[in-house]
């Protein structure tokens, strides 16, 4: 049998889907293990070990001070430097929603995420869209139907068709729902190891997760993405 790579998950005080990213990475063939960032504080090795890394989503610290600000802050200060030692090492690294505001706010990935064009805090279903880029978790991937529920979702970059151009726009949604620049829903660093997404593709990993799995044929599963970042794993 071929040996399962051990996927870290992040999480944080006020994260949510860290149970959801585990069942995911489990189907996709990888061995999830949770950790708190206060596990990381006193045993930064623990990193050294991973061969996938997760920063989940939810309202870490009740998304004080700015979704994502103070799960980035402490990211940091306990492990930033394993982090990007495990990036040298060609590990990959995705961040949902939280996590996706706390690895732009460590500076892994580029642009910002501001609060959506509405207002107000959105909750329901998109479709993304896979693009030409770079990154490990999309290539070759199909469309993609999950949720989303953020209130600061709105991807913002001074330059997108420059991002777009270097292979960093990983995803974008079919329908915008949040305003983003360039209908933004993912980007990846130039490596493309790094990638980070608003929307919850662990959400919809099984068919009947889907609200209208009744009534319409199975496809859209996120299952992929993820499956791509344990093959990547596994390669390394």
């Amino acid at each position: 049998m071929t040996r399962r790579p051990l996927a870290l998950v992040v999480a944080a005080p006020g994260t949510n889907r860290d149970g959801d990213v585990a069942l995911a990475l489990d189907l996709a063939g990888a061995e999830a293990r949770r950790v708190l960032l206060a596990e990381l504080a006193r045993d930064p090795g623990l990193l050294r070990a991973a061969q996938l890394v997760v920063v989940a989503g939810g309202f870490s610290h009740a998304d004080a001070l700015g979704a994502g600000r103070m799960f980035a802050l402490e990211l940091e200060a306990a492990a930033g430097a394993e982090l990007r030692a495990a990036l040298e090492r060609g590990v990959p690294v995705v961040g949902i929603c939280n996590g996706f505001q706390t690895l732009v706010r460590t500076g892994l990935l580029p642009g910002a995420l501001g609060h959506n064009a509405s207002g107000s805090f959105r909750c329901g279903w998109v479709t993304l869209v896979p693009e030409r880029s770079v990154s490990v978790w999309t290539s070759g991937l199909g469309t993609i139907d999950c949720p989303i529920a953020h209130g600061e979702g709105r991807y913002v970059h001074a330059d997108v068709a420059a991002l777009a151009a270097a292979g960093q726009v990983a995803l974008r949604y079919a329908d915008n729902p949040n305003g983003s620049d360039g209908d933004v829903a993912g980007v990846c660093d130039p490596s493309g190891l790094v990638l980070g997404l608003m929307p919850h593709p662990e959400d919809h990993v099984l068919a009947r997760q889907h609200p209208r799995a009744r009534h319409r044929p199975p496809g859209g599963l996120g299952l992929g993405l993820f499956e791509r970042g344990v093959a990547h794993a596994r390669s390394c």
